[in-house]
């Protein structure tokens, strides 16, 4: 997911209290437009955020119904503003894991693109009657101070608080492991509940 803010080559030659309303919304890139990014699109278009996607099914229709701008070409999604991704663009992942994406950023992005590596801990069908209560992992793995970078970063965790999500701050090292232990809780949860149902199915109890 990129995602970058609308205004910001105007407002670094303008006075901040010429602009408009229009100039304090995101301008978001979604990479991925599957089940998850449409599901976090409704939100977001809702906050009146101007959304774009891209993916490599076609899920045009799917867009044009939510209200987002969709592309079938990714160089054609970037081509929409060329120069934030030159400068001072925000990429954020929405992956289960934090390591594995963080380091990718941090290897391959150029040290002036700014890096937030997050979890939403539920989707569509764990939060189909709202987002409220559930946690909304994150790590600032590198963003600038500046006014404006500081404003965005923001601007993303208010989406998430006014929906009543619990903000839960955490380094991607220490999330991962706490990740791992759940699935190895969960996996032996699921292997003694197998192995406790075939002894009694052997035993006839």
């Amino acid at each position: 997911m990129l995602i970058f803010r609308s205004g910001d080559v105007t407002k670094l030659n303008k006075d901040t209290s010429s602009q408009s309303d229009d100039n304090s919304k995101l301008k978001i890139a979604i990479i991925g437009f599957g089940n998850f990014g449409q599901f976090l699109a409704k939100t977001i278009v809702r906050h009146g955020h101007q959304v774009f996607a891209y993916s490599r099914s076609d899920y045009s229709r799917v867009a044009q119904e939510l209200g987002v701008s969709y592309f079938s070409d990714a160089d054609d999604l970037c081509g929409q503003h060329p120069e934030r991704l030159k400068r001072s663009t925000l990429f954020v992942d929405v992956l289960s894991v934090k390591e594995l994406p963080r380091n990718w950023f941090l290897q391959h992005l150029p040290p002036n693109f700014d890096v937030r590596c997050t979890h939403p801990v539920f989707g569509p069908d764990s939060a189909k009657n709202g987002w409220n209560d559930h946690n909304f992992v994150f790590d600032e793995v590198r963003v600038e101070r500046d006014e404006l970078r500081t404003s965005r970063r923001d601007q993303i965790i208010d989406i998430f608080k006014s929906e009543g999500c619990q903000l839960v701050e955490m380094p991607c090292a220490e999330h991962d492991q706490q990740i791992a232990c759940s699935w190895i809780t969960v996996y032996q949860a699921h292997y003694w509940k197998n192995f406790r149902k075939a002894e009694v199915e052997a035993n006839g109890n």
